[in-house]
């Protein structure tokens, strides 16, 4: 994986073009997806879990710890090439690619920019071998209000005692490492909030109800239940009411990867049906040779394109440690939209039977709605890119 940083500038290429390496591993990550998930997809989605074996190709493959040094086991890769693992894979299946992203954007992130060199040492070989991490962070009151957590952590000793109950928790079935956010003072509202990273066999620690969902039905989204779990102080990440600071700039990064995984959706949905309307044939021709399913395979492919810029660019950015949270917004807000008027569209081309699971398009249907709602919803997005391009220029 290459380490060289993109420079950005009014000759840059567009940013669609990828380097030798970049087009390389998107061609194997891409490989990958179409011979060892695809045949997977169906049974996954109507068993709600992961395949066995799947997972630990995954890491085999390296793409659990893209981001990760070489010293500590990692690729050694870009945050750019995880964005385009999460588009790839979510091609396939996008409950593949959220497992692959929440790894990837949020808890590998969040280690390498808050992690102690112990802490490190101690996690991110495992992230990048056989560990899932997951992102402890909603709650029953707290979803777009992410600071009105009531998860209490009190200091007892050299160790912290956490109580409360997580909910919608990503990759919470398989994880082997919760980055857990609560509250060490009440009172001080988001300056109390706390990161911890917790291990899966914790005592107090345990994994409550999963979720039946509309889409991305094979990843686990699960209860998180917290009573008196132990947690020793050095596991604190970061410093302690410092747990807003980590939550927002995580997130700002986690948001290019839904933008990617919608990305990827769109142009797995737009292909199925671009292949369809070849095939499928009425009035003595294929549908595809009528102007109006023409002009709708055009119009979902250029939605797709426009979205893939501005995802490719805000990842650009953040490798580049330039500003992005406006671009990220962008990103993930019009992506989730793509993805589900494209996804909506390729229903109509296939027709009766995209209604049908025989066929792939209606689950990339109900996997796309997810895309509006989580890492921050649509409306979050818009005030966040509302309140940035407000005050440019002042």
């Amino acid at each position: 994986m290459s380490n060289a940083k993109t420079e950005l500038g009014p000759s840059a290429v567009p940013l669609t073009s990828l380097s030798e390496d970049e087009d390389l591993f998107r061609d194997t990550v891409r490989q990958f997806a179409q011979q060892s998930i695809a045949p997977l997809v169906a049974q996954m989605d109507e068993e709600q879990h992961f395949a066995a074996g799947l997972i630990p190709q995954l890491f085999n493959l390296g793409l659990m710890g893209i981001e990760i040094p070489v010293e500590y086991g990692g690729s050694g890769g870009t945050f750019f090439e995880s964005i385009l693992a999460v588009e790839q894979i979510s091609t396939v299946d996008p409950s593949v690619g959220v497992l692959v992203d929440v790894q990837n954007t949020l808890c590998v992130n969040a280690l390498l920019r808050w992690g102690t060199e112990e802490q490190k040492k101690h996690y991110l070989p495992r992230l990048a071998a056989d560990t899932i991490g997951a992102y402890a962070l909603s709650e029953a009151a707290s979803g777009s209000d992410a600071f009105a957590l009531q998860t209490r952590a009190e200091k007892r000793g050299d160790s912290y005692l956490l109580n409360g109950q997580k909910l919608w928790i990503t990759n919470a079935k398989e994880a082997g490492l919760f980055i857990i956010f609560a509250t060490v003072d009440p009172a001080a509202g988001y300056k109390g909030i706390t990161a911890f990273l917790v291990d899966k066999n914790s005592p107090g620690l345990s994994i409550g109800k999963k979720e039946n969902k509309l889409g991305i039905r094979a990843s686990s989204t699960c209860e998180l239940v917290l009573e008196d779990c132990r947690v020793p102080a050095y596991h604190l990440l970061g410093k302690p009411g410092k747990g807003y600071k980590i939550a927002i700039e995580t997130l700002n990064e986690g948001r290019i990867g839904i933008g990617a995984q919608m990305l990827g959706l769109a142009s797995g949905a737009w292909a199925h049906a671009k292949e369809y309307a070849k095939e499928r044939k009425q009035f003595g021709k294929a549908i595809g040779e009528f102007q109006a399913v023409q002009f709708a395979i055009a119009e979902m492919a250029t939605e797709i394109e426009a979205a893939r810029l501005l995802v490719y660019n805000a990842a650009r950015l953040k490798d580049a440690q330039m500003p992005f949270l406006k671009e990220a917004a962008m990103a993930k807000y019009f992506a989730s939209m793509v993805a589900e008027r494209v996804a909506s569209q390729a229903v109509e081309i296939f027709g009766g039977y995209g209604f049908v699971k025989d066929y792939p398009v209606e689950k990339y249907y109900r996997d796309a709605k997810i895309g509006k709602i989580y890492e921050g919803t649509s409306n979050m997005q818009l005030a966040t890119i509302a309140k940035l391009v407000m005050t440019e220029g002042s």
